[in-house]
């Protein structure tokens, strides 16, 4: 029986990949695939083999009431502390939105560039990159893409070229920031060994400068030929009157908390506090202490409205981990002697299959890739290879380049982008990334496959 219920399982788990790629709800999805596949882990524990129930003792331990309230009550509350991280982290980006420090810092970057158009648009990539090792979400996204995307655009960047760069930009930032790390790691149910400065800080650094350096590299052969020049002072450098007035020492504001945590190993969310209250008081904005309270109670409530929509898909997608940890040994029953356990042929495998985390695919963690995951974690892969495997699609792919992503559509929508053209040069782009980040996967951690 137990093989019959990993076929179900793996049936159920192509459905999810089906609904995902259609657009469906992810948080309903996740939901509904923990509540199926717990169902399926308590009907196993009474129906399986008494051979298959003594080769994984914990499948015999199983009560009703105990799995129903380690999927369904412990999955929700054990998330408390990232829930405040991204509160923090969220707050932190609306500071720098206040303050007008991120609006000066493209407008500086503009003046830099001169009347170099390709030189400018590359310098504004790094500074996106680099404004996004600690910006998070949709919002953040939406604010800088309506500086810099007009910008890109006025200079005679082609619109593809500039959509697409942008978006590659902010993905290779986001290899060094915090708040997504922490949002996958809990993916994990070893995760909280795994630390950001610790065993993934060198793949995180790898990753950003080969994502970065990818999109210089299509900027610069995109824009080839291209002979437009345009005067720098002609871009509309910012959508906020105040920029101009930003200090020169605040633009160091976007990279503090990530070099806090990693050159000092601060605590993260008072890293957040510091840089925010370090924001306003050398842009001037603590004026008294009844503005100060305005001014982080205000920027801390828009915080929390910009991260509810991601907080209930990462209780439910918690949820959703339990129960493929309950169901490992199923998947293992059909699929341990398909897929191979080899640490070469697995990153080959990511490599070759990339693409499949376009569309809420299985190599994605921001879609259907949770249940590619319990399958390879019952397999007896170690997180510290698992989780930069998952994560270069979930960034890259996902994230930079598929038009499932909100702020993808977003930009598409805002620059009047054809949705074939636009992937035409994401995905190449994409794909190429993941290739080079699965090779150094396998030279990093290989021999901790296991």
């Amino acid at each position: 029986m137990e093989v019959i219920i990993g076929i179900i399982l793996l049936v159920s788990f192509v459905g999810m990949v089906i609904y995902a790629v259609k657009g469906g709800n992810m948080a309903l999805g996740v939901i509904i695939m923990a509540i199926l596949w717990t169902i399926l882990a308590i009907a196993g524990h009474y129906i399986s083999s008494a051979d298959f129930v003594a080769e994984n003792a914990a499948i015999g331990e199983l009560t009703i009431m105990g799995t129903i309230t380690a999927v369904f009550q412990d999955a929700f509350t054990n998330n408390g502390a990232n829930t405040v991280l991204f509160f923090f982290g969220a707050f932190f980006g609306r500071i720098l939105l206040e303050t007008g420090i991120a609006p000066a810092l493209i407008r500086k970057t503009v003046e830099l560039g001169g009347d170099r158009p390709v030189i400018t648009t590359i310098l504004l990539n790094i500074v996106v990159a680099g404004i996004f090792t600690s910006m998070f979400g949709t919002g953040a996204v939406i604010a800088i893409g309506v500086i810099v995307l007009p910008i890109l655009l006025s200079l005679g960047i082609n619109k593809r070229v500039a959509l697409t760069s942008f978006m590659l930009s902010i993905g290779a930032g986001l290899y060094m920031n915090v708040l997504p790390f922490k949002q996958y790691q809990i993916y994990y149910a070893d995760g909280d060994s795994y630390l950001f400065n610790g065993a993934y800080l060198k793949f995180g650094i790898t990753a950003m400068i080969v994502q970065a350096l990818i999109t210089i590299i299509y900027i610069i052969i995109a824009q080839s030929g291209k002979k437009r020049r345009v005067s720098a002072w002609a871009a509309p450098t910012s959508a906020r009157s105040d920029s101009k007035n930003v200090p020169g020492i605040a633009l160091l504001t976007p990279f503090l908390p990530v070099l806090m945590v990693v050159l000092f190993n601060i605590p993260i969310c008072f890293a957040f506090l510091v840089s925010a209250l370090f924001a306003l008081i050398v842009c001037g904005k603590l004026t008294g202490f009844n503005e100060t309270a305005r001014l982080i109670t205000k920027n801390f409530a828009d915080g929390v409205i910009d991260t509810a929509p991601l907080l209930c898909f990462m209780m439910f997608i918690q949820s959703f981990n339990k129960a493929a940890g309950l169901c490992a040994p199923y998947f293992n029953a059909v699929l341990g002697g398909v897929i191979p356990k080899s640490a070469l042929l697995i990153c080959a495998m990511f490599a070759v299959l990339a693409p499949l985390g376009l569309f809420r695919g299985p190599l994605t963690l921001a879609g259907s890739g949770a249940a590619m995951l319990g399958i390879l974690s019952g397999l007896g892969f170690s997180v510290v290879l698992l989780y930069p495997l998952f994560y270069a699609p979930t960034m890259t792919m996902n994230i930079s380049c598929c038009i499932t992503q909100s702020w993808i559509v977003w930009g598409l929508n805002y620059t009047k982008n054809d949705t074939k053209e636009y992937m035409g040069h994401s995905i190449p782009c994409g794909w190429i990334v993941c290739i080079i980040l699965a090779i150094f996967t396998y030279i990093y951690f290989g021999s901790a496959a296991f």
